[in-house]
Order: C-alpha cells, then structure tokens, then sequence
C-alpha cells in the first residue's frame, strides 16, 4: 500500500485517498464513527483505542474538522452499503426462530 504524507504530522493518505493514522491500519473515518456513536472524548478514544497515541487521535480529529465534507459522506455511504447488505441478507435463521416463539418483536 502506498501511502502519501499530509499536512497532518499523524495522517497520511492510501492510494485510493482514504486518509490513515500514520503507523497504524486504522482510516480516520473510522475513529470518527466511534466518536459519532459513542460521543467518546479524546481520552476516551484512547482509552478503547490504546493502540493509538493521543497526537494520532488529536491529529485524526483536527483532519476530520478540516475534511468534515468529505468523511460525512463516507460514512453515509457505509451506512448505505451496510442498510443494502442488511435487505439483502434478509432476517436470520436464528431471528426467525426467536420472533415464531414470541422471544423478540
């Protein structure tokens, strides 16, 4: 994978110009969701994320903020596929089984 350096001393970005947190695999979109879903603060992050310093965090934050546009649509458009997938997929086995005994709604 090729990776291109940023303004972001902590960011780089893939060829398919997904922006990384230098140093690891993680994109900073994903960051970004757990902050979203779980209104998780820097600290936070790191605590569920000790793998990452709090400059990589500190530093996906500040690129999110500049690129806030363009990581939004990202993560519409994951929502999208994984809504896609989901229909797609149908209800489980499992569920289905649960739902006849009158154990889920």
């Amino acid at each position: 994978m090729t990776l291109t350096g940023t303004e972001y001393k902590y960011i780089q970005v893939n060829e398919r110009n997904v922006p990384i947190i230098t140093g690891t695999t993680m994109k900073v979109v994903e960051l970004i969701i757990s902050v979203k879903a779980y209104d998780w603060s820097p600290e936070e992050l790191h605590s569920n994320y000790p793998h990452l310093s709090m400059s990589q965090i500190h530093s996906a934050l500040a690129y999110y903020w500049d690129h806030q546009e363009e990581i939004d649509a990202d993560m519409k458009r994951r929502e999208e596929y994984a809504e896609r997938l989901q229909a797609e997929a149908g209800e489980s086995p499992l569920s289905k089984k649960l739902r006849a005994q009158g154990l889920i709604k």
